[in-house]
């Protein structure tokens, strides 16, 4: 069982920058590879960014790449999402998932196992 704690959301203006943070528990978050995935209102939950477990590939969406980057720090296992040049329409909440040993399909959402609360990130313009 892997528990993941999200934090950092918050309110910035366009243009701005955010740092998510996801927090896993366990011992085997080396083994998972982690993803965030956000849902606006009235819309359907997206993929954003992936980071293999291994660390060595990363994925984004068309529209984040550029300005977001995914890493992760295992011996603080914990994966972030850099949010950069942020636009109104990156307003959502954003969820931190995983998946053990995940290479495959990383930019659909039934792929992983476990997920985060959420954090609110609001974008103003």
């Amino acid at each position: 069982q892997v528990q993941l704690v999200e934090s950092g959301g918050g309110l910035v203006q366009a243009g701005g920058s955010l740092r998510l943070s996801c927090a896993a528990s366990g011992r085997t978050f080396s083994r998972n590879t982690m993803g965030w995935f956000r849902q606006a209102p009235g819309k359907e939950r997206e993929f954003v960014a992936a980071i293999i477990w291994t660390g060595r590939s990363t994925y984004y969406a068309d529209s984040v790449k550029g300005r977001f980057t995914i890493s992760r720090d295992n011996a603080k296992n914990t994966v972030y999402l850099q949010m950069n040049s942020l636009k109104p329409e990156d307003t959502a909440v954003y969820y931190c998932a995983a998946v053990q040993y995940g290479s495959y399909d990383l930019r659909e959402s039934y792929k992983y196992d476990y997920w985060g609360q959420g954090t609110q990130v609001t974008v103003s313009s």
